[in-house]
């Protein structure tokens, strides 16, 4: 029900705080619920109260104007709690079955976010792979990446009465739509769209408004006229791509692809407000949060350990898991992350038994070192052979039935989500075992000449805001979870554990690793 608040003659300095409250003629729920909280405080505590619930209030992501009863009521708790301090956690472990969802208004220019009840289910109803489609391709994803390339310096109109050189040159996004009601020809026209392959051998450029014939025989791995930030990355199918060209009869012919710009975190979370976009028990994002940053800078030699390939049935894997526990022994890290396979073969129907003999032996490894069991974290996130769910992204846990007994010795493990989410402080963390750079190096349409495959691949995820841009025969998603993938806001660090050369590389803020491998079959 949508009620407005009416305020009491002795409540009146709530409208001093800037709340939307309107008189109607009758007394409301909300009005009741509020002073029926607020009658036994005393009167000079009152406004103090009242302050705490306007800033609460405030704080909530509000879609409409009118102050609704369940806004008064989660203020209310809030108010009742002691602080933040029970949101505001140091370290925590996010599913990536429970990230927060947000669609992009085009009116107001903001996110809001979505409320979907079925977002638990694993194997969703038909309809969500036409959701999938939609907004991985058609509205929410194409929209991040246009609003977000229109921002960008290059594609700002000029301001008027503003000097005008060839050194500031301007360009301007043109739909597909626009190249389609052409009759003639069109010079140095640049589009934002899906490059796709509808026909065996021949590529289209897709957006809202339309598809269109690409010609890429003049193609470059680069932007002819647009700055060499952009030049690298991994072309593949299904990824949002900057084409320049010209075009006539129906054909459009490319000169130049590259990707959307990227922008900081700080630029994408301006059009969030104040919401937790990554996940976690806080309804606000803790990037603002004074104690937990007064935390951060105190303890600045914190850190956590990213191990991947952990094969719990290899002696020497077990024995530099010895070593390494002893080495940070007097100085234990926040967490260690410890990512599969966590077996090094296949062992058909005994791999869930054999997982959970391995467990135990380590298990009973970690407890040979007490200050580490104390005061670190053990995140076990599965990999692609690891029980019990097909190759399929997002991996939901190892089931608790192999789990229970590790869990019962290391209160402090925690079994995550592939890929998962990891808030320390303010920073934010992603973490994905899967062999992604592989994967985007085998179905490139153009591999890279020059340059690292690091920076590459580096650039192409953070540029796509995603973290499998291929097409679900190469990388199938569970059609309702394709949003956990998303990278936007760009997170901090993301961890990306590939058979790939170990590689640290950083862009638009964003750091972007492939940890080290703990032993390698030759």
């Amino acid at each position: 029900m949508r009620t407005r608040i009416l305020l009491p003659v002795e409540l009146r300095p709530l409208h001093e705080q800037g709340l939307n409250v309107k008189a109607p003629v009758q007394t409301t729920d909300a009005q009741n619920l509020l002073v029926e909280q607020l009658r036994p405080i005393e009167a000079r505590e009152r406004e103090e109260w009242l302050d705490k619930l306007t800033d609460y209030v405030q704080k909530q992501s509000l879609i409409s104007s009118v102050i609704e009863k369940e806004h008064i009521e989660t203020a209310i708790q809030k108010c009742l709690r002691k602080g933040l301090d029970e949101t505001e956690t140091i370290f925590n472990v996010i599913n990536t079955f429970n990230v927060p969802r947000f669609t992009f208004n085009i009116e107001t220019k903001k996110f809001t976010k979505v409320c979907n009840t079925s977002s638990q289910q694993l194997f969703a109803p038909p309809r969500a792979k036409a959701f999938l489609f939609r907004d991985r391709y058609k509205v929410t994803r194409y929209t991040i990446l246009h609003q977000r390339t229109a921002r960008h310096e290059l594609f700002t109109p000029t301001i008027m009465g503003t000097d005008r050189d060839n050194s500031n040159r301007k360009f301007k996004l043109r739909p597909v739509e626009f190249l389609l009601s052409s009759s003639g020809r069109l010079n140095e026209v640049i589009v934002l769209g899906l490059l796709t392959q509808l026909r065996e051998g021949r590529y289209f450029l897709e957006d809202p408004s339309g598809i269109v014939q690409l010609d890429m025989s003049e193609a470059i791995s680069f932007l002819t006229i647009m700055s060499q930030r952009y030049h690298t990355g991994l072309h593949c199918e299904n990824c949002f791509v900057l084409a320049e060209g010209w075009y006539e009869d129906k054909i459009f012919h490319i000169q130049g692809v590259g990707f959307p710009p990227p922008e900081p975190s700080k630029s994408s979370r301006a059009y969030y407000g104040n919401a937790n976009t990554f996940g976690g028990p806080s309804i606000v994002s803790l990037k603002s949060s004074t104690k937990l940053m007064q935390h951060e800078k105190g303890n600045e030699d914190s850190m956590i350990v990213f191990l991947a390939d952990v094969w719990l049935d290899h002696f020497k894997v077990m024995e530099k898991l010895r070593q390494l526990f002893q080495g940070y022994s007097e100085f234990p890290p926040v967490a260690f992350v410890l990512m599969g396979n966590f077996l090094s073969s296949q062992h058909g129907s005994f791999h869930s038994s054999l997982l959970k003999t391995h467990l135990r032996a380590l298990a009973d490894l970690i407890l040979q070192f007490p200050e580490i069991v104390d005061k670190s974290k053990f995140v076990l996130i599965p990999g692609p052979t690891d029980p019990a769910s097909p190759n399929i992204l997002p991996r939901p846990t190892i089931p608790r039935h192999i789990t229970s007994e590790f869990l019962d010795k290391i209160p402090g493990a925690v079994f995550g989500s592939n890929p998962c989410r990891l808030q320390y402080c303010t920073q934010e963390i992603v973490v994905l075992r899967e062999d992604m750079v592989t994967k985007m190096c085998r179905n490139t349409i153009h591999f890279p000449e020059a340059g690292e495959i690091a920076d590459h691949f580096t650039k192409t995820i953070l540029c796509q805001a995603h973290l499998a841009p291929l097409p679900l025969s190469v990388c199938p998603i569970y059609w309702a979870h394709d949003t956990a993938m998303q990278l936007y806001p760009l997170p901090d660090l993301v961890v990306v554990a590939d058979q790939f050369n170990a590689f640290t590389a950083s862009y638009m803020d964003c750091i972007v690793t492939n940890p080290v491998r703990l032993f390698s079959k030759k």
